[in-house]
């Protein structure tokens, strides 16, 4: 299994069904190398991107560019791309290695080429042991990789995956997902992943594309979405939120001063682009960064406490009625009903523009 694949640049691109846009037009750039996953919830436009990439779907406008050649117009058999289904297409009349053999076999391949680069492929996702096995017999988990080994064998340019997972239990899925980032980082393959399982996208990504309505919002690694979302609506996807509602008084040095009704206070925090004085914004602040105070703070009342094994989460509920999240090293029971006084930490706070409608 040699190569990195190739890069790929979309361009403009976008479908539409009549008056519906399921792709606005749309660029992205992706790396050699690259595992890219696209995230969102149904119907955000994830699957129809995919299937424009691979040649299923017809753009509507825009192009699609594998390293440097045009492959817009290329029918999808002629893409040399990878495509691993979310029900895994496998052949049930055939046993692992005619499955994994097929692709290679159709594309004219001679007999010992078949069964050298299936045995190669064979091993790196290892199934060797199972490779005169019926796909009945095998486990969710062992067919998930034997439509992996298929997509591989090819060597192709481009891995595509279509929520290959979802039909898994949370623990095998875990399992299967960390097996799939080994096997990217052993291969490096330029992938792209479906998924609206957020956890999932940030197991296996070096990037993420947060997608909504059609429209791509925000592209970063992990860590970029969720230390500076570019509006409520990622950061609501990627991790836990607390959200106020402010206003902002003042703009400086990348920065917002806000007031904030619901906390009683005016403050500057780290604000997102595209917020202008006089603006309504929201002030985001994660669960974690919020704490129970001996003496400052405002007042809040504990609704719940849910217990996360060293975590606890509490549910609380300040004087205004605004609901938010707490999260902390697990330490003794506070009782429902209790009132604490709740603070933050100020160099976390961040402001961002309501969310796109």
């Amino acid at each position: 299994m040699s190569g990195l694949g190739l890069s790929l640049r979309l361009e403009g691109l976008a479908r539409r069904y009549g008056e519906v846009a399921a792709l606005r037009p749309s660029d992205l750039a992706i790396r050699v190398g690259e595992f890219l996953t696209l995230l969102g919830p149904s119907g955000s436009g994830k699957t129809t991107l995919l299937h424009l990439v691979a040649g299923y779907v017809e753009p509507s406008e825009g192009r699609v560019l594998m390293g440097e050649r045009d492959i817009t117009a290329l029918p999808a058999r002629a893409r040399n791309i990878g495509m691993v289904f979310q029900n895994y297409a496998l052949f049930p009349h055939m046993n692992v290695r005619g499955n994994v053999g097929y692709g290679l076999k159709v594309r004219g391949c001679r007999r010992p080429e078949i069964d050298r680069r299936v045995d190669a492929v064979l091993e790196l996702v290892r199934l060797s042991e199972l490779a005169e096995r019926r796909i009945q017999t095998l486990s969710g988990g062992q067919q998930q990789r034997v439509a992996l080994a298929r997509a591989l064998v090819i060597n192709p340019d481009l891995v595509l995956m279509d929520e290959p997972l979802g039909a898994l239990d949370r623990q095998l899925r875990r399992a299967v997902q960390l097996e799939l980032r080994r096997l990217h980082d052993q291969h490096r393959r330029t992938t792209i992943y479906v998924t609206h399982d957020q956890e999932e996208a940030l197991i296996l990504s070096d990037r993420i594309a947060v997608m909504r309505d059609g429209r791509i919002e925000q592209i970063g690694t992990a860590a970029e979405l969720y230390e500076r979302p570019t509006n409520g609506f990622v950061a609501g996807f990627i991790g836990e939120s607390n959200f106020f509602p402010a206003r902002v008084v003042a703009l400086a040095d990348g920065r917002a001063q806000v007031a904030v009704p619901d906390l009683g206070v005016d403050l500057w925090a780290a604000a997102a682009p595209r917020l202008a004085v006089g603006m309504a914004a929201q002030l985001l602040i994660r669960p974690e960064y919020l704490s129970i105070e001996a003496e400052h703070g405002i007042p809040a009342r504990v609704d719940e406490q849910v217990y996360l094994g060293e975590l606890q989460a509490l549910g609380l509920r300040l004087e205004t009625g605004e609901r938010l999240w707490l999260r902390r090293l697990a330490g003794p029971s506070i009782a429902p009903g209790s009132t604490v006084r709740v603070g933050w930490q100020a160099d976390r706070l961040q402001i961002l523009p309501p969310n796109p409608s």
